[in-house]
């Protein structure tokens, strides 16, 4: 099993929407997904509570109050981090995980604050080590803008693998609405889905 853990201390960076369709994405690529509800917000439990029973089934937990038991039969464990992490729990989520995933924004605020939350990670022993890895996604990216060139020059410094830039589109809103991701709603454009290819294949063969 790899567990990935979608973390960043601020809120508002889009942890939820990266946590819900990368899930899908893996389990529409053969992967049996459990889905970690870790902040308080409930986010990605509102979504599963949302999904068609139609849809592909993807096991849904509340890890609110701390981890809980995983089926054996899961090989992909998708953690939807808290903002704001405490040290006892943050450092408990960062033991689960063998990736952490980041999300940054376009924003000055989400970098100052996705500096502060790299410091607190590198200053791990089992980071520091390389023994879990770090994965930094560009996010709500457009092209051709202030903000995204200023996105592209802190990523360039941070020192971690940047694996994705996913564009900014209020599709991901609309498939949220419906208990979906992205990949299962038609009239998508092929772009979108494209942006995720580059940290489905660091997941599934940069980890291991």
């Amino acid at each position: 099993m790899i567990t990935i853990l979608i973390a960043n201390s601020k809120g508002g960076c889009g942890k939820s929407t990266l946590s819900i369709n990368l899930a899908v994405a893996l389990a529409l690529a053969g992967q049996d997904v459990m889905l970690a509800d870790a902040d308080r917000q409930k986010s990605s439990l509102a979504w599963a509570k949302r999904r068609p029973k139609t849809a592909k089934s993807i096991a849904v937990a509340d890890w609110t109050k701390g981890p809980g038991d995983v089926p054996k039969r899961i090989t992909r464990l998708i953690i939807d981090g808290p903002a704001g992490l405490r040290k006892d729990g943050f450092e408990t989520l960062v033991a689960e995980a063998d990736l952490i995933v980041m999300p940054v924004l376009p924003s000055s605020f989400d970098q100052d604050a996705s500096t502060a939350f790299l410091e607190k990670l590198d200053s791990l022993k089992s980071i520091r080590k390389n023994r879990k890895g770090v994965a930094i996604v560009g996010n709500r990216m457009r092209d051709r803008t202030r903000a995204a060139e200023r996105l592209e020059r802190f990523l360039a410094g941070l020192g971690h693998a940047v694996v994705a830039r996913l564009r900014d589109s209020q599709a991901y809103g609309e498939a949220a609405a419906q208990g979906l991701s992205i990949f299962e709603i038609k009239g998508i454009r092929a772009q979108l889905r494209d942006d995720w290819k580059p940290l489905i294949d660091y997941i599934e063969h940069g980890v291991l």
